[in-house]
């Protein structure tokens, strides 16, 4: 695996999109500033012209982007300006193995809406694939979260300046990493030399810190999976039956995991089973066993995270969303999936109810049930991917219809 690939697939906490490995198949046409519409109709851009852009980020790097909006639309129009996930992502958020994109479908339910939409390119990333450049210096960045702000200030700052905007109502949409971003930037706008946000949607939402995350992605899950569905009797404890029965269905990679803790033969595991009674309890033997294994306890120098390490830092001298969204007083709006484990519904919950402690009286979030981090309805445990659910499309349209 690559380090690339390592990047993308241990972020999957931040990205929606988990793991945005080069998930090639979206369809991209090389607009150029117009729009091919026999081309677009079957893809769902019929009536919104595409207008190609390049976003000059500052430290050697001009990304490319795309600048949306409907065809017919006169005057300045509000602007959903776009931010990705962690991880080196395209401007439609490519999702891996063809499997969709986060950022098309919305930036098309935008202009049905009447506002452009704004996607573009993260740092490193030279094209639709994602395609990225050869130079590390733009791939791993220095200080990388604050640098992931600073370009999209930049894409902020642009959208403002442009033709077809109106620099009063820019709202910022940001999935997983890109919700942090977002609350970030609208807690202190001025700092990061951007207009006010007319509003922010955060899709699969950031409210606790960065190691916390980590710890359910790595380790937590695993306990959850067998509290859901290893004991069938619900008694936080697993027979050999319980286990074995468990593992049908797992994938490999996960039940020879769970196996190793759990199993020796057709019998539960002598070494896990501390108290010899014959059956493993799930929090209090297997918990521990698989906290060596994982190797959570040595944080920040957790094995596997090697290449996380300068990020993982960076992004923990930030506030949350739970801590940075009280402080923007505009519209939000907070979406996530119930089966999330990458940023789970509890955390979304405990940001509305610190916006709403706030005083801001305009907010709402919403929880899918079926629904992981990219926002489809997918398996809890062995989540896909897949473009993000038509009914968060139809809410995302009626939010922005309701604050045109």
């Amino acid at each position: 695996m690559t380090t690339t690939k390592r990047y993308r697939s241990r972020t999957v906490a931040l990205t929606a999109v988990a793991v945005l490995a080069a998930g090639a198949g979206v369809a991209h046409a090389e607009t150029g500033g117009g729009h091919d519409v026999a081309r677009t109709a079957a893809t769902g851009w019929a009536g919104i012209t595409r207008e190609r852009v390049r976003i000059d980020f500052g430290e050697g790097w001009v990304t490319e982007g795309e600048l949306t909006y409907p065809s017919k639309a006169q005057g300045r129009l509000p602007v959903v300006v776009m931010l990705h996930g962690s991880g080196h992502n395209d401007m439609n958020q490519t999702l891996p193995e063809g499997k969709g994109a986060t950022f098309v479908p919305l930036a098309q339910a935008a202009g049905r809406e009447g506002y452009a939409a704004l996607r573009f390119n993260k740092r490193g990333v030279t094209g639709v694939g994602p395609v990225e450049s050869t130079d590390p210096a733009q791939l791993d960045p220095e200080h990388p979260y604050a640098r992931i702000q600073q370009d999209a200030a930049a894409a902020i700052r642009f959208a403002a300046a442009s033709r077809r905007v109106d620099p009063s109502r820019i709202f910022l949409l940001g999935h997983s990493e890109g919700t942090n971003v977002a609350a970030n930037l609208a807690a202190d706008p001025k700092a990061y030399g951007i207009p006010v946000p007319a509003g922010v949607i955060a899709m699969g939402v950031v409210g606790q810190d960065i190691r916390q995350l980590l710890t359910l992605q790595l380790y937590g899950r695993l306990l959850l999976q067998m509290h859901d569905e290893f004991d069938v009797d619900a008694d936080g404890r697993l027979t050999a039956a319980e286990a074995i029965d468990g593992l049908i269905g797992v994938p490999k990679e996960a039940a020879d995991q769970f196996r190793a803790v759990l199993l020796d033969g057709d019998h539960v595991r002598p070494g896990t089973d501390t108290d010899g009674d014959g059956r493993i309890a799930i929090d209090a033997e297997a918990g521990p066993v698989l906290r060596t294994a994982t190797g959570i306890d040595a944080w920040p120098d957790v094995p596997g995270l090697e290449t996380l390490r300068d990020y993982v830092a960076d992004i923990a001298r930030f506030p949350t969303v739970t801590q940075a969204l009280p402080k923007f007083a505009g519209p939000t709006l907070l979406l996530n999936g119930e089966n999330d484990l990458q940023t789970p519904a509890r955390v979304a919950l405990t940001a509305d109810a610190a916006v709403a402690a706030a005083g801001n009286r305009d907010h709402r979030i919403i929880i899918y049930p079926g629904m992981a981090h990219t926002m489809n309805i997918t398996p809890k445990f062995t989540p896909q991917f897949g473009d993000p659910d038509q009914q968060v499309v139809t809410d995302i349209r009626g939010w922005l219809r309701s604050h045109r």
